[in-house]
């Protein structure tokens, strides 16, 4: 379930940032900033599964900072 959830986020996640870099059009970067973070929080939790800890928490801590800026970007529109 979660490598399909990491394959589908780095579909969109790569999607939205081909747009901005095509088009010149950088209306939807919060939107990939906050799949890139959905992202690491997955793959986190499937290191946390395989037993890598130290990649799991430095991935969640990522996941962390990326939802702090897409936050702030959505509030700074």
């Amino acid at each position: 379930m979660l490598k399909i959830l990491r394959n589908i986020l780095s579909v969109i996640t790569i999607l939205l940032a081909a747009y901005g870099l095509i088009t010149g059009n950088f209306e939807f970067q919060p939107f990939m900033i906050l799949s890139l973070g959905l992202l690491m929080l997955v793959i986190g939790l499937i290191e946390f599964r395989k037993g890598r800890k130290n990649y799991g928490w430095i991935s969640i801590f990522t996941f962390f900072f990326l939802l702090f800026v897409s936050i702030q970007t959505f509030l700074w529109r």
